[in-house]
């Protein structure tokens, strides 16, 4: 059977190629009952638009690129994360006929402002979805501006600046995490820092200080440790939390990763996660729920924030104003098995 065009869409509707054009590319300006009949028209003849007809009649193609951090430069990968994203960014791609082009980088190499030049260049996607940390990277975020292509930046760390972001609260909800510890006795609660070029992930530090000063608790630097988002790093640092003289009742790690890791340290310490320990993370990827206890958490709505963050760059797509802006998506706090009560 000969595959239906625009042209027979437009006669069985009884209106211009112009007009279904209009419909087709979500156009505003069409009356509801012409739009309704041109819709009736193309399901009818089951039309689906020629979509390279459609990139060469414009300037962009109908693509959304979401550029992230590379998860196989790590030594213990977590592709959760980048799961999470590419799924809001898919449900925004999908709903609006568009299409996701994917591209992990490794942003250390000397070459990334010349590798992401050249392939915006070649795919002229309507804009770009830039995930954290890579949105916090100043020769990155040039290296995307120079070509002109329209950027979303995912979590950047601060708000504010030429480019429009979609981030969420990671130090209110940090503190409210310290606050909830606090809640339930626990007087000494230390902190698990992330990887320093996470700048979202940062302020869950300046949470956690928020929360002990609401709470009335005095900051110990004795219980602050770093870690670098890695499983590994968590249980070193969990391990050296465990052997301090007068050791923390409770512990909240900067992300999942880590607190899975004290956990395991835990563990293999004979300590009892949450009669004499408990343990908080931040994201709420899918290993909370599998870990036995499961992990008291905070869920990070990345999936939302990428789908907005989607969602904005292909509205924008009707006037090509310049982005400039910030919206919040909140976190909400999942409590689990891992935490209970001070000991004692």
């Amino acid at each position: 059977m000969q595959r239906a065009t625009i042209n027979d869409v437009a006669a069985l509707a009884g209106v211009s190629i112009k007009t279904v054009s209009r419909v087709v590319n979500r156009e505003p300006n069409v009356r509801d009952a012409t739009r309704a009949k041109v819709e009736r028209a193309i399901a009818e003849l089951n039309y689906h638009p020629n979509l390279s007809a459609r990139n060469l009649a414009s300037q962009r193609a109908r693509l959304i690129a979401l550029i992230y951090d590379d998860p196989a430069s790590y030594e213990i990968p977590s592709a959760g994360y980048v799961i999470r994203m590419q799924t809001g960014v898919l449900s925004a791609c999908r709903t609006e006929d568009y299409r996701l082009v994917i591209y992990p980088c490794d942003f250390r190499r000397k070459t990334i402002g010349a590798e992401l030049k050249e392939m915006l260049e070649h795919a002229r996607p309507q804009g770009v979805v830039l995930a954290a940390p890579l949105s916090n990277i100043p020769g990155v975020v040039r290296a995307i501006v120079a070509t002109g292509t329209p950027m979303v930046r995912l979590s950047p760390g601060t708000q504010g600046g030429e480019q429009y972001s979609v981030a969420t609260n990671d130090r209110e909800i940090s503190a409210e995490m310290t606050r909830y510890l606090a809640s339930l006795g626990h007087r000494r609660i230390a902190f698990i820092k992330g990887d320093p070029s996470h700048k979202a992930v940062a302020n869950r530090c300046l949470g956690y200080l928020d929360g002990l000063k609401q709470s009335g608790l005095e900051f110990a630097e004795r219980l602050v440790e770093n870690g670098d988002n890695s499983f590994g790093s968590g249980e070193a640092a969990g391990g050296r939390l465990m052997k301090l003289k007068d050791p923390p009742t409770a512990i909240f790690a900067a992300n999942d990763d880590m607190a899975a890791g004290v956990i395991r340290a835990a563990v293999l310490r004979g300590v009892d996660v949450p009669g004499q320990l408990s343990i908080a993370g931040c994201d709420d990827i899918s290993l909370a729920r599998q870990l036995c206890p499961t992990l008291t958490t905070i869920r990070q709505p990345l999936s939302s924030m990428a789908e907005r963050a989607a969602l904005v760059l292909i509205s924008n797509a009707q006037d090509e104003s310049p982005l400039q802006g910030a919206e919040i998506v909140p976190a909400t706090i999942e409590i689990r098995e891992s935490t209970g009560p001070a000991p004692g």
